[in-house]
This record gives C-alpha cells, sequence and structure tokens, in this order.
C-alpha cells in the first residue's frame, strides 16, 4: 500500500540552496523570540508582525521543499473507500461528495431513518497517540517531556511521519486530506487585521505564535537528538508542513477510550471526519465492546441529501479559529464576557458568600448569547447579586428561608428587588455598549465590507465573525434597556413585588434553565479554566527543564486558545504605506484606551451612583 510515484519532495529551482547552518541560525532566532516573555499589554500585534517576518522569511528560504502528493485530493476518494471497507468500517449508504461553499462531506445513496447507524470506524483505522507511540516516533516519544505532554502536537508529528512514508497503512486517509485549511494559520496579515478588536484576536495571535514555537523547536529536536535520527521527516521538515499538520489534527481531533477504557486519548477518526457540521446534538459515541467508533443519523434523510454531525456547542470564534469556518445559523454564538467581585469592594465577602451558596465564583467567564433572552442564569444570578445592597445581602445570607432563597437568584419570577433589576440590567446595556466601541468599524461598514465581490474567503470570515459578535451586543444592549424601563416602570407604579414561599421550592426543582445552582455554562468555562491552568503548569515546568525548549498549546477547539494558530504570507507594503499603517494604529490604539477608561469607569459608577453601598467592581483587566 502507499505508490512512491504518487509521494515527492518538490525541489524547485528557483530557490537559492540554503545551507544547515543558515536554516538552524534562523530556527534559533525564531525560537527565541517564540519563547520570550508575554508583550506588554497593547504590544501583542508587534509581537505578531514580528514573528512572522522572522517565519515568512524561513517559508521563503524552505519554498519547494515540502513533501506534497501528486494528483488532486479527489482522486483518492475511491481509494480511501476501498480501504475503510477493508478494515471492516461500514461503507454502504453514503458518498464523499462536493457541496460547494461547505466544500467535501458525505452523500446519502439511500434513505437514512433518524438515528439509524449509519456509519462505524474501526480502531485500526484510527491515528491515535497511543498508534505514535508504537510508531517511528516511539523513541523520541519517550524521551520528550512535550510529546508525553502535549497529545495533539503528537498526533500532528504522527501524521507528518507516516505521510512520509511509502508503506504507512494510514497513506489511503492522508491522501485525502486536504492540501491546505482556511484557519487563521493559513490567514494573509491583512486578513488577521479584521480580527482586530474582536474576542478571537487574542487566541488567533497565540496560536501563531504557539506553532512557530512548536516548530523552532521540533526542527531543532529533528535535527540534533539521538532518537529522532530515524524520523523521515530529517531532510524535510517545513514549517508549511508542521502548520499543515497542526490544522489537520486541530480541525479532526476527537477524544475516544483507549482499549481497555480507563482514560481517553486524541484520535483522527478516517471518514467520519468527512461529514460537516449542523445544529442537534451529538450522535457520535464509542463502542468498546465492538472497538469501533460509531455514529447515528442526526434527522432523516433522503437519498443524494447531505449528511450532517453536530461539532458541539462551539461559539462562531471557536469554529473560526480552530475548524476555519464561520458557521451562519449557530444557535450557540456567544460572546464571552468576564466579570468579577472587587476584592477592594467593602461588601466582597458578603458577596463572595452568596455567591459561593450558590456555586458561582466571584469571578468568572460568562457569555452573552446571541438568543433570548442573552444572559443565562448563571449570569443573572451573578448580577444580582453584583447589585445586591448591604441589606439584601444580609437577607440571602441569614434572613428567613436564605437557604432555600439561594435558589431563586438565577430565576426571573424573583427579583430581588425592582431596584436591585434596574441595577444589573442598566449595568449589563452600559456594559455591552461600551464594549461595542472597542471595534474599528460599524456594523453597518462591516455590511458593506461583505458586498464586495472580490472580498477574499479569509477577510470574508473575518468580518462575519466581527459583525456576528456586534450583534450579539447590540442585542443584549437592547435587551438590557428594554428590562431596565420594564422594572422601572414597576417600580414607579408601585408594584408589589412577588414573594418567596417557602412551597415555590418545587417550582423550580425542574427549572433547569433558572437554577443558578446547576452550572451547566460555567462547567465548562472552569473546566476550560482548569484545562489552561494545567497547560501553564506543564509549560513552566518544561521550560524550567528544557531552557527555551516551547510548548505547544492543545489544538483542540474544546481546549480553549492556549490552543493553536499559526501563519501565512506577509506582503511587502511601501514605505509610505507602512507609515500610515503606524500612524492608524496609534490612533486606534488612543481610541481602545479611551474606551478602556470608559469601562473603568462605568465600574467606578456603578459602584457610587446605582446604590448607596459600594455594588462591586468589574476591573479592566476583567473585561474580554
Amino acid at each position: 500500500m502507499g505508490k512512491k510515484s504518487r509521494v515527492k519532495t518538490q525541489k524547485s529551482g528557483a530557490t537559492a540552496a540554503v545551507s544547515p547552518k543558515e536554516m538552524l541560525n534562523l530556527i534559533s532566532e525564531l525560537l527565541q523570540k517564540c519563547s520570550s516573555a508575554a508583550p506588554s499589554a497593547g504590544k501583542e500585534w508587534e509581537e505578531y508582525v514580528q514573528i512572522r517576518t522572522l517565519v515568512e522569511k524561513i517559508r521563503k528560504k524552505q519554498k519547494g521543499m515540502s513533501v506534497m502528493f501528486e494528483g488532486n485530493r479527489e482522486d483518492f476518494f475511491s481509494e480511501l473507500m476501498t480501504w475503510a471497507a477493508d478494515c471492516g468500517a461500514s461503507c454502504d449508504g453514503f458518498e464523499i461528495s462536493n457541496f460547494a461553499d461547505q466544500g467535501y462531506g458525505l452523500k446519502a445513496t439511500r434513505d437514512i431513518k433518524a438515528e439509524e447507524l449509519f456509519l462505524w470506524i474501526p480502531r485500526k483505522m484510527l491515528m491515535t497517540v497511543e498508534s505514535a507511540k508504537n510508531s517511528v516516533l516511539g523513541p523520541l516519544y519517550g524521551q520528550d517531556r512535550i510529546l508525553q505532554a502535549m497529545g495533539n502536537v503528537t498526533l500532528a508529528l504522527h501524521l507528518l511521519c507516516e505521510r512520509a512514508n511509502p508503506a504507512s497503512p494510514w497513506l489511503p486517509y492522508i491522501r485525502a486530506l486536504p492540501a491546505d485549511y482556511d484557519t487563521p494559520l493559513y490567514f494573509q496579515e491583512d486578513e488577521v487585521r479584521h480580527l482586530l478588536a474582536t474576542q478571537a484576536i487574542a487566541d488567533v495571535l497565540s496560536q501563531y505564535k504557539n506553532t512557530a514555537r512548536q516548530y523552532a523547536y521540533f526542527y531543532k529536536v529533528i535535527q540534533t537528538h539521538p532518537n529522532a535520527s530515524k524520523l523521515p521527516l530529517k531532510d524535510a521538515f517545513t514549517f508549511d508542513d508542521y502548520r499543515w499538520a497542526v490544522s489537520s489534527v486541530m480541525t479532526r481531533q476527537n477524544q475516544i477510550p483507549t482499549e481497555d477504557g480507563s482514560r481517553v486519548t486524541l484520535a483522527l477518526i478516517p471518514l467520519w471526519d468527512m461529514c460537516n457540521h449542523t445544529n442537534g446534538l451529538i450522535t457520535t459515541g464509542y463502542n468498546l465492546e465492538d472497538d469501533r467508533c460509531e455514529c447515528v443519523a442526526l434527522q432523516d434523510y433522503k437519498e443524494n441529501e447531505q449528511i450532517y454531525i453536530f461539532y458541539g456547542t462551539r461559539s462562531n470564534a471557536e469554529f473560526v479559529i480552530h475548524n476555519g469556518f464561520f458557521f451562519e445559523d449557530n444557535a450557540h454564538d456567544r460572546v464571552k464576557i468576564k466579570l468579577g467581585v472587587s476584592k477592594s469592594e467593602r461588601l466582597y465577602a458578603m458577596k463572595a458568600e452568596v455567591l459561593a451558596r450558590a456555586g458561582i465564583p466571584s469571578s468568572s467567564i460568562f457569555a452573552l448569547h446571541c438568543s433570548d433572552p442573552p444572559i443565562s442564569a448563571q449570569l443573572l444570578a451573578f448580577l444580582r447579586v453584583f447589585c445586591m445592597t448591604e441589606e439584601e445581602l444580609k437577607d440571602y445570607l441569614v434572613g428567613e428561608h436564605a437557604i432555600n432563597k439561594i435558589f431563586t437568584l438565577g430565576n426571573t419570577d424573583f427579583p430581588v428587588s425592582w431596584e436591585n433589576e434596574i441595577k444589573l440590567w442598566t449595568f449589563l446595556e452600559t456594559r455591552a455598549s461600551l464594549l461595542l466601541k472597542t471595534y474599528k468599524t460599524t456594523s453597518q461598514e462591516d455590511r458593506a465590507m461583505l458586498e464586495k465581490p472580490d472580498l477574499s474567503l479569509h477577510s470574508r470570515t473575518a468580518i462575519k465573525l466581527r459583525l456576528a459578535e456586534k450583534e450579539i451586543l447590540q442585542r443584549a444592549a437592547a435587551s438590557g434597556r428594554a428590562k431596565r424601563l420594564h422594572f422601572q416602570q414597576r417600580l414607579d407604579e408601585g408594584a408589589a413585588l412577588p414573594l418567596y414561599e417557602e412551597s415555590d421550592i418545587s417550582l423550580l426543582e425542574n427549572a433547569d434553565a433558572k437554577l443558578p445552582i446547576i452550572l451547566r455554562k460555567l462547567e465548562e468555562e472552569e473546566e476550560e479554566e482548569e484545562e489552561e491552568e494545567e497547560e501553564r503548569s506543564v509549560e513552566k515546568e518544561l521550560k524550567t527543564e528544557q531552557g527555551d525548549a516551547p510548548v505547544a498549546p492543545l489544538l483542540n477547539g474544546e481546549r480553549k486558545v492556549a490552543d493553536s494558530p499559526a501563519a501565512a504570507s506577509q506582503p511587502e507594503g511601501e514605505k509610505e504605506k507602512g507609515i500610515e499603517k503606524e500612524e492608524e494604529e496609534r490612533g486606534i490604539q488612543k481610541n481602545e484606551e479611551k474606551v478602556q477608561k470608559d469601562l473603568q469607569d462605568l465600574d467606578l459608577q456603578q459602584e457610587d451612583d446605582l446604590s448607596e453601598n459600594r455594588t462591586g467592581d468589574v476591573s479592566k483587566e476583567n473585561v474580554d
């Protein structure tokens, strides 16, 4: 399996020969730059441009050195299907087809009923961390702490090693993978600029830096480590190769149980990963008894219809960063908002205690959703406590039925007081309005840009994401305004406040969406923060032991942004354009500083004007 004639290392005659020493010097410079301390606030873009310039210099010298397959991707689909059938996978009822803007996917060749098991993939087809350890990569894996700590990086190198091996059993799968991707790693610099001020930009810049650092580190390892001497990458390991492998893993990796079911491992799942995304529920699982990945139909499919699966409750920012697409009808789109009660606030201890009893941290990342209402029960509960007076806090700490009343914090039917509702919705309205000011364009300007026929795919994706974030913030501000006016009217009318009765607890027991103590959304955010903290601990340990050795972030979108993005080519601008960009950036920075000051002033105003007591603080550092 695996015809040698279909694998080649391109050598362009136009590319001047590069000495190993010259390349190693460039790689060392890149590694040093990517391993330096994090830039000061406002300098992230400048660092990104510097790293990108070095990467582009390396890419230019490596032009024509990447391993590639002859022929087009679709030429290998029939081989993929034949291989899958030979391995015991299901291949009846669907075929690989081109769906225009959505790219390749699976098309039903017969009617398929909802919940029908139509696809299964046996373990022997999967590329996993375990198969990597049993491959030519095994000796290096046994010695390298980064590979041991970062399964996604292991999969990326495993993929490259198998791609370079003409006898690899996975070649039918690897040949059928895309030759390139639409993740931000492939964006041009001007295309990345469209993401400035979006919530995705920090992750995009971090992803690029981390990918460049990983590449530089493993380039040196492959050239110098004794246990890497047999890897088929010594003569051909370019940045473009690694960017491709990182994107392949990032867009496709999933967790499956190990053979004994004792833990989970990362895996690439051939054929199944051809399915495109739509809204719905997770319909894929792992059958340990039959040792295979199984997928049931999300809905009824007629013959010739595309078969979809649900990737998970990802925001469009996560889809763009980790999957390389913007999903127009994303029912789970959201904008993150980090809020916290200031520890310097006089009522901090009381507020923290009420929040703790509700199972909510005093500082956390919440979300403003695209749906109505835009805030979850957890965020409603937090804002209510955030805006409580001292007397209201006492009522929830030591008042009658105080313990049971905690359950009502996230329930819209039981306001703390009309004044409290007015404060929290005023805060939300003002916060969302100020966050809108951090963007450099208006929604109208974004829509006008999207009308341009010559707009690149990556620019269009970035602008769509930027516009979607603004629309969520606009809806949140409008909702806050409407709620504020509603509760102000209730107060002016002297309406009686709905009183909590202990018998009302029965009404809440099944109101899953209203219980702040059932922290569905917060649990996801806390898990993400714990995972990021774990990664930071690993990185700190590895840097201590290996000097400037880079630590790769996890590539999967399930693990937020200490995760990874990366490269593209940097267009050369004229000197005058460079000066104009610098002046523009200085103007933008001044505007951002003003908006951030407004955000700080809002916090102080919330404390001083909305209550006779200090009602809490969302500090500048706490705003995403």
